[in-house]
């Protein structure tokens, strides 16, 4: 008797087959923007559909090593990483992913969109990386804080043009060493020192979680030596990490991310070199480079989130049970079809978040700045549990296959994970959004945008302009309340609740938005969202009904 072997088709090309980038890169950059982009969209797909796609596979089969000492006992800690990985690196710097907003031919091209076009590139590019999306998050947010007017020029002359250089012989990446053991997410905790010793700034310490180790650089935080407590005075430092006052302990050995290496770090009055006047508190300062890594965050949520969808659906259209092809069952469409509605919703808040970063960036447009100190923590930790979510279910979708590590499929849920963690909990950016609401009155440009939705979506179904009006109502009532009290014991725990609430009520508003530009696609996640995170419905039947214009 023959033994059965399932065969599994590859998904779609990544761009030519997802309608909502497609669409969405033509309503916000124009049919000349669009065009403009696609031979970068298109070269780039290829990469990921081939070449890329075997990169990644040897990276994850081939994690990263360290070497502590050569063979004559020299400490060295050398990170050997994949062939695979490698191609990763050279890939992201041939196809812009980190350079494309910086480099003049893009500014005089898109603008301010030419953050939009690099979120297309890391939409297509992020989620068969082998999680070298993650360097290339930190090398972004350093060539922004470089780019920041308090830096001193010798600094940034040194290192900015590498790491936005496409050639890959010349461009690095970055690391972000920030943690530390006793304190994590509390930074008022940190104890990495930053001196003078003989005319150098100097830190000595140990950092905890420092990913992407084999990078050139790191951007450390360090409380000056003359600093008070708290983490209003740490301040940011350029770390060259090939030398010898770096000591790497140990990898991590993680749940997911593993091709990625990731490790803990001894500073023992390693050279640095001060973002900024390190005397000047600079934690605000470093904020630079937190929020582009919390908007790249929320792309590889979305992404991958896309690209899981991409795989299910190839799977159940080879797949027969009971007789049929799944991909015909309206049990298992309907279970798609939610999913591409949370894919929609996912990507429109990230590519939201880019599109504010761009607005900032060029132009200085206050108002961009002001909804993204609001958008960036909840587009982040908004997408972070989407994707989590929505793994799971994709892995389900394969039976007993997804459960295999040889088919590739658990790492969809492995990866996932830390996307709710990295950049912040949670429940750390929730508060962080109670901060913004209170102090900044940053949910103002926020509530105006969902005012002005449902005027928008009034045209689509009045009921469902009713449930976004009532939940704007209730939103703008909760941040009064939080205004008045930012530290109650109420307020607080409730924070979570309300940041989810608020990140989906905007995902609902930018779905309308698109919907009324005339995409069909955008109108059917619009309605399904709306209905399935505002209203709480079951949408499995509509879902089924709509799985084709969805997806």
């Amino acid at each position: 008797m023959d033994r059965f072997v399932q065969p599994v088709p590859p998904p779609d090309d990544p761009y030519t087959g997802d309608p909502l980038l497609r669409s969405w890169l033509e309503r916000t950059l124009g049919a000349a923007g669009h065009a403009a982009a696609k031979s970068r969209l298109t070269a780039l797909a290829a990469d990921v559909s081939g070449p890329l796609r075997a990169a990644h596979a040897d990276a994850e089969a081939h994690p990263p090593r360290l070497v502590q000492y050569d063979a004559w006992g020299a400490r060295v800690d050398k990170i050997e990483t994949s062939a695979g990985w490698q191609a990763q690196r050279a890939a992201a710097a041939r196809h812009a992913v980190v350079a494309l907003p910086y480099l003049p031919e893009a500014r005089g091209t898109w603008g301010a969109a030419a953050r939009t076009v690099q979120h297309a590139l890391l939409h297509l590019y992020g989620p068969e990386s082998a999680t070298f999306s993650c360097p290339v998050a930190m090398a972004d947010g350093a060539a922004a804080l470089l780019g920041h007017p308090d830096v001193d020029r010798p600094a940034r002359d040194e290192w900015l043009p590498r790491l936005i250089s496409t050639d890959p012989d010349v461009a690095v990446t970055s690391g972000q060493w920030m943690t530390e053991s006793a304190g994590g997410s509390d930074l008022s905790r940190s104890s990495t020192v930053a001196a003078v010793k003989d005319g150098d700034w100097r830190l000595s310490g140990e950092k905890w979680f420092c990913s992407a180790v084999d990078s050139a650089i790191a951007v450390a935080l360090a409380r000056p030596a003359d600093a008070g407590p708290g983490s209003r005075v740490l301040a940011p430092f350029l770390v060259p990490r090939y030398q010898e006052g770096v000591r790497v302990h140990r990898l991590k050995d993680k749940l997911g991310t593993r091709a990625l290496p990731t490790a803990e770090v001894g500073l023992r009055d390693a050279y640095a070199i001060p973002l900024g006047d390190p005397h000047e508190p600079g934690l605000v300062r470093a904020m630079t480079l937190v929020v582009v890594t919390r908007v790249h965050n929320a792309a590889a949520a979305a992404g991958g989130m896309r690209r899981g969808l991409a795989y299910a659906r190839a799977f159940a259209t080879a797949r027969r049970v009971a007789g049929g092809v799944l991909a015909d069952s309206p049990l298992h469409r309907a279970t798609l079809g939610t999913l591409a509605v949370d894919a929609a919703g996912a990507f429109a808040l990230a590519a939201h978040a880019f599109a504010l970063l761009g607005r900032v960036e060029v132009g200085a447009d206050p108002d961009a700045a002001a909804e993204l100190r609001i958008v960036a923590p909840l587009a982040k930790l908004a997408t972070g549990r989407l994707a989590v979510s929505s793994a799971s279910e994709y892995v389900e979708a394969f039976g007993g296959a997804g459960y295999v590590e040889d088919t590739g499929v658990p790492r969809l849920l492995r990866d996932a994970q830390v996307l709710p963690i990295w950049e912040g909990t949670t429940n750390v950016l929730s508060l962080d959004v109670l901060r913004a609401t209170a102090r900044e009155d940053a949910a103002k440009p926020l509530l105006a945008r969902l005012d002005a939705a449902v005027d928008v979506a009034r045209g689509f179904s009045p009921t469902l302009a009713d449930t976004l009006a009532a939940t704007t109502a209730a939103l703008r009532d909760e941040a009064a309340e939080i205004a008045g009290d930012p530290g109650g014991a109420g307020v607080v725990a409730g924070a979570r609740g309300f940041a989810l609430r608020m990140a989906y009520a905007l995902a609902a508003a930018l779905l309308f938005e698109h919907a009324a530009w005339g995409d069909e696609q955008g109108e059917a996640a619009a309605r399904l969202w709306t209905r399935r995170w505002l209203r709480r419905e079951d949408i499995a039947v509509d879902a089924h009904h709509e799985l084709d214009t969805l997806a």
